[in-house]
C-alpha cells in the first residue's frame, strides 16, 4: 500500500490550477492573446499611440506656432534657422503645422467615425431585428444612397452650409454609415433567433430593450474591426476634400491641406510634400495593421 507524499504548497498550487481550468478563458481573453501575438498589429498600436501623443501635446511643445508668419524665413529647408522640417512660402514652421495637421486629421477621423458608428449600428440593428417591410424600406434607402457618388453629398453639404471643421465632422460621418449598417444588419439577422433573444422575448422585454441589451453588445466584435478600418477611410476622404479646397480652411491645417499645398510647391520645396505624405502613410498603415490584427483575433473561422 503506497503512501502519498504531500509537498508543501503543492495542494495550494493544485487547487489554483484546478480553479483556472474550471474558469477557462473567455472569448475576449482569447482574442486579446491572439492580438498581442500579432507583431504587425502590436507595431501598429505602438506607432499609433506615438502619433496620438504627438498630435495631443506636440503643438504645445513646438518652438513656433502653426499659424505664425515670418517673412524672413520663407522657403527654409529642413534644419535651417531652427526649423527642423523647414518652412513654407509664408515662413510658417512645417513641424508645427504638421503636428497640428495630424491632430486635426485624427480628430476628424475619430469624430466622423463615431457619427457613422451611431447611425450605422442603430439603422442596421433596427432593420435586421424588426424585419419585414420595415427592413425592406430601410435597406432600399441604403441602396439608393449607395448608388449615388459618395463624395457628392459631402461636397453638396459643404457648398450649401459653408466650410467649417464641425460640418466636416458631421458631413463625412453622415455618409460613412452605409457599409456599417449592412454589416450590423447581417449580424443581427443571425442573432435574432438565438436562444438568449428568445429568452428575452419570453421575459416580456420589448424590441428596443432587446436590441439595446442583447443584440448590440453581441455585435461588438465585427463593429470594432470595421471601426479601425473606417477611421483611415475618413482621413482619406477629408484629405481628398482638402485637396479640392473644400476641407479644412487656412490658417488651420490638416494632413490633406498640407499635402495639397506641398503638391503645388513640390518643385521649390519638396519637403513640404514629403513629410506630410510620410505621416499620412504611417497613420493609415497603423490603422490597417490594427484592423487586420483585430479581424484575425476575433474571427472564429480563423482559429
Amino acid at each position: 500500500m503506497s503512501a502519498s507524499i504531500l509537498v508543501p504548497g503543492s495542494r495550494k498550487g493544485a487547487d489554483s490550477m484546478q480553479a483556472a481550468a474550471v474558469k477557462g478563458r473567455s472569448l475576449w481573453d482569447d482574442a486579446r492573446r491572439r492580438l498581442l501575438r500579432n507583431k504587425m498589429a502590436v507595431t501598429g498600436m505602438v506607432v499609433l499611440a506615438i502619433l496620438v501623443v504627438l498630435a495631443v501635446v506636440g503643438p504645445y511643445l513646438a518652438p513656433y506656432a502653426y499659424d505664425a508668419v515670418n517673412k524672413n524665413d520663407v522657403w527654409m529647408g529642413p534644419g535651417q534657422n531652427g526649423h527642423l522640417l523647414g518652412t513654407d512660402s509664408l515662413g510658417r514652421d512645417q513641424l508645427a503645422r504638421l503636428l497640428m495637421g495630424l491632430r486635426v486629421s485624427l480628430a476628424i477621423g475619430l469624430v466622423a467615425t463615431v457619427v457613422s458608428l451611431i447611425i450605422g449600428v442603430a439603422w442596421g440593428a433596427v432593420a435586421g431585428f424588426v424585419g419585414g417591410r420595415v427592413d425592406e424600406a430601410m435597406m432600399r434607402f441604403v441602396d439608393v444612397l449607395y448608388s449615388l457618388p459618395f463624395i457628392f453629398f459631402v461636397i453638396l453639404l459643404m457648398v450649401t452650409f459653408g466650410s467649417n471643421i464641425i460640418l466636416i465632422f458631421v458631413a463625412i460621418g453622415a455618409v460613412e454609415w452605409l457599409t456599417m449598417s449592412r454589416i450590423v444588419r447581417g449580424q443581427t439577422l443571425t442573432l435574432k433567433h438565438k436562444e438568449f433573444v428568445e429568452a428575452a422575448r419570453a421575459m416580456g422585454l420589448g424590441r428596443g430593450a432587446i436590441i439595446a441589451r442583447h443584440i448590440v453588445p453581441n455585435l461588438l466584435g465585427p463593429v470594432v474591426v470595421y471601426v479601425t478600418l473606417t477611421i483611415p477611410a475618413v482621413i482619406l476622404a477629408e484629405s481628398f476634400l482638402s485637396f479640392l479646397g473644400l476641407g479644412v480652411q487656412p490658417p488651420m491645417a490638416s494632413l490633406g491641406t498640407l499635402i495639397a499645398n506641398g503638391a503645388q510647391d513640390m518643385e521649390l520645396a519638396p519637403w513640404l510634400l514629403v513629410f506630410p505624405s510620410l505621416v499620412m502613410v504611417v497613420t493609415l498603415m497603423s490603422f490597417n495593421f490594427i484592423g487586420d490584427g483585430l479581424r484575425d483575433a476575433i474571427d472564429p473561422k480563423d482559429r
